[in-house]
């Protein structure tokens, strides 16, 4: 039979798991523009969206082309920069996107100031 001393004790397990859980969370990449994999025109710019707000001045990606006929691998110039949500990252090349391959490698931080990083793949046609 459950009695006050129970009560409590349960509640005080899900208060410590809620808090652990949230303790430990990362950001995660969960949608970009243009999409990974993809394949179509020159994007403006490129927007990284995350699970949960990012720490900007630990917060960053670089753009590579890739591929493209006759060159090999070569950072481009692009602005890093937020929006009014802290979710979001957005790079915007300095020049407009030629044909070709390109990652964006990205590394985000959130509060819990644990760096998590990634990449996506598009290719402009």
């Amino acid at each position: 039979m459950f009695n006050i001393r129970n009560i409590r004790q349960i509640g005080v397990a899900a208060l410590v798991t809620l808090v652990a859980t949230s303790a430990f969370a990362h950001p995660s990449l969960v949608e970009s523009t243009p999409k990974d994999n993809s394949e179509g025109p020159a994007p403006a710019k490129i927007e990284l969206r995350f699970s949960e707000n990012l720490t900007k001045q630990f917060s960053g990606a670089n753009l590579i082309m890739a591929e493209m006929p006759g060159m090999g691998a070569m950072k481009m110039a692009a602005k890093i920069g937020g929006t009014d949500d802290p979710k979001v990252m957005v790079l915007t090349p300095n020049q407009p996107l030629t044909p070709g391959k390109y990652n964006v490698e990205w590394r985000a931080v959130s509060t819990d100031t644990h760096p998590i990083t990634g990449k996506i793949t598009f290719t402009v046609k």
